[in-house]
């Protein structure tokens, strides 16, 4: 009787698949984490949105329902160099125009941002909604963040 010594050809190919599926796995957990990062890089953008937006309009608090109207570019936005004088209301259009250019920037294509206003009431303080959404990449999942601010 003779003893063979080594891998058998079906142990090799047995070996192959095997590795074969680990680096499937291996390549599936990749792509995971890459659109897990994308996904948590458009929350983290549209968190921070919505804050600088409300940041805006705590700083223009007479701009009031002009928040809640059409954006437009009044060029409020001086530099060093020189200053700008803008009316609350076009402040606060020029504030959604800037706004809306960023969304444009950092989110997926066809995200929107939307403010609602709310009037002060009796015993009730002015309110504004502002909203984002956005389509995730890769899932096409809608996705939004809504934050409330009340002054």
């Amino acid at each position: 009787m003779r003893h063979h010594r080594g891998f058998t050809l079906i142990e090799v190919l047995v070996a192959l698949v095997v590795l074969a599926i680990g680096l499937i796995g291996v390549a599936k957990l990749f792509v995971v984490t890459i659109q897990g990062n994308a996904s948590a890089s458009s929350r983290l953008y549209a968190v921070n949105l919505t804050a600088d937006l409300a940041d805006r309009i705590r700083a223009n608090r007479t701009g009031g329902a002009a928040y809640g109207g059409a954006a437009a570019d009044y060029s409020c936005v001086g530099g060093v160099v020189r200053a700008v004088q803008c009316a609350p209301a076009q402040m606060a259009a020029t504030d959604l125009y800037v706004w809306q250019a960023q969304i444009a920037s950092t989110l997926p294509p066809g995200a929107t941002g939307t403010v609602t206003y709310a009037a002060a009431g009796t015993n009730l303080p002015a309110t504004y909604t502002i909203a984002v959404r956005w389509l995730e990449a890769g899932s096409g999942q809608s996705l939004s963040y809504t934050l409330r601010v009340i002054i």
